[in-house]
């Protein structure tokens, strides 16, 4: 999860500062539009929420003996 911070603390920084470059390209949206910002940010962190529960859920249920004695 602190990679997918920094990454969007990076992006959000880097989307602010190319507003100007990209706004031709956007149409019927404001290019500092919060509700756009805010919609992708949940997004991005709850897909990496979700990529990082399922393998430590599976981790969890591995008995710690079955897998030190395996190795």
């Amino acid at each position: 999860m602190k990679l997918a911070a920094i990454g969007l603390a990076i992006g959000l920084a880097g989307s602010f500062a190319l507003t100007r470059a990209l706004s031709t390209y956007l149409f019927g949206v404001k290019p500092l539009d919060p509700l756009t910002f805010i919609v992708a940010s949940i997004l991005l962190i709850a897909v990496a929420l979700g990529a990082a529960y399922r393998p430590a859920r599976r981790a969890t249920e591995v008995d710690p003996m079955t897998v030190l004695r395996c190795d």
